[in-house]
């Protein structure tokens, strides 16, 4: 879970992914397209804690294990919370809601999560079991690690400094002022593997990333980033909203759900 949904939220990093920035700041007129981007780049390499959605309306094989969407909210420290809807290309594979405080851990899924995650008699006895409760644990255990490496925000902003040399020379073509939710937005359009990347960076300083666009054949990703250096809630669900994760290990996978 950990490689596709970092990959798909990264959807902009191999355009950004160029040489130091070099840009100062000031009104986005007065800036090309590459400074815009070399800021952009540095205001994300910078962010203490972001606010990250993404919908995945790809044209995809059939996966319930790759997100569809997600809402989260991360910060550097590893902290996080928000909830991701699994599934593409028309498969459901539930939700799960996560909070992630340190190396504590606590997911909620829905009855669709549980059987197309977990899978077999398991899923639905998991199901069944747990209801409406989070299952409580630490990193330390693998299922909740995987869960949490969503919520990796230096593995995020990483993928910023990997981009190919390939990706550094692609030009980027700077469009007409417009805007995103009622804020001021200058668009920097790229390409990458004949997809069309659009990025819309903020057009008064600090010139920030706030959505970002994949379109191809099959690709239809949109990705939007808010609440720069926002702290992430720090509640955390209490013990009667709550079930260790030492339960979940001991249920039998080659169970027989109660019938109703």
């Amino acid at each position: 879970m950990r490689r596709k949904t970092v990959a798909t939220a990264c959807l902009c990093a191999s355009v950004l992914a160029v040489g130091p920035a070099f840009a100062a700041d000031g009104d986005a007129a007065d800036l090309s397209a590459r400074q815009l981007a070399d800021e952009a780049k540095q205001e994300l390499l910078d962010a203490q804690s972001l606010h990250i959605t993404l919908a995945n309306r790809s044209d995809t094989e059939r996966s319930t294990r790759t997100p569809a969407a997600f809402d989260l909210r991360l910060d550097e420290d590893g902290n996080c919370a928000g909830s991701l809807r699994m599934g593409v290309g028309g498969a459901n594979g539930g939700s799960v809601d996560l909070v992630k405080r340190g190396d504590e851990v606590w997911m909620k899924p829905d009855a669709t999560f549980w059987k197309t995650q977990v899978g077999g008699g398991a899923g639905e006895l998991a199901s069944q079991l747990f209801g409406d409760r989070y299952v409580h644990g630490t990193t330390d255990d693998p299922m909740l690690a995987g869960l949490a490496d969503t919520c990796d925000l230096d593995a995020f902003r990483g993928q910023l400094d990997s981009g190919s040399a390939r990706a550094a020379q692609e030009s980027l073509t700077k469009g007409d002022a417009t805007q995103v939710d009622g804020t001021g937005v200058v668009p920097l359009t790229g390409s990458e593997d004949g997809s069309t990347i659009t990025m819309y960076v903020t057009s008064d300083a600090p010139h920030r990333l706030v959505r970002a666009t994949e379109k191809g054949d099959d690709e239809n990703i949109t990705m939007t980033l808010t609440d720069y250096d926002t702290p992430v809630p720090d509640k955390t669900p209490s013990a009667d909203e709550s079930v260790d994760i030492s339960k979940l290990h001991d249920v039998d996978p080659d169970a027989t759900p109660p019938q109703a």
